[in-house]
């Protein structure tokens, strides 16, 4: 029968092996999505200048109302909607215009930067 010193340094012994495999990834990162909105939206429709005319939030998104700077027609409007699983939604005059991810190689407009949850401090990815 094993005794208990035994249990201690087998259980020790299996913290230090541990402690070596720790991946950095095991650690919570954030991912911060930076968007360009009225610069994507003429990239994505074209068109005039756009303005943001409202947001809204949620626990799983924040959505965003724009509509076209036009003095002359009747403006189009727009609504982008961004998840925070990095999934976007971008309607104008109704009509899907993006439906997908949100990685920085999807448009100019859009840039993802990473930071450790607990430091704030920036993960550099390779």
């Amino acid at each position: 029968m094993t005794d208990q010193n035994d249990l201690q340094a087998e259980l020790a012994g299996l913290m230090e092996l541990d402690d070596i495999n720790h991946s950095g990834w095991d650690e919570p990162i954030i991912c911060r999505v930076e968007v360009d909105l009225p610069g994507w939206l003429t990239q994505l429709a074209g068109g005039n200048e756009w303005e943001v005319c409202s947001e809204d939030e949620d626990d799983v998104c924040i959505s965003f109302a724009l509509r076209e700077k036009v003095a002359k027609k009747v403006p189009k409007t727009a609504e982008v909607t961004l998840y925070h699983n990095g999934y976007a939604v971008v309607d104008v005059e109704g009509k899907a215009l993006f439906d997908g991810t949100l990685t920085s190689g999807t448009s100019e407009c859009a840039h993802l930067s990473y930071y450790h949850a607990d430091s704030g401090e920036p993960v550099t990815l390779n």
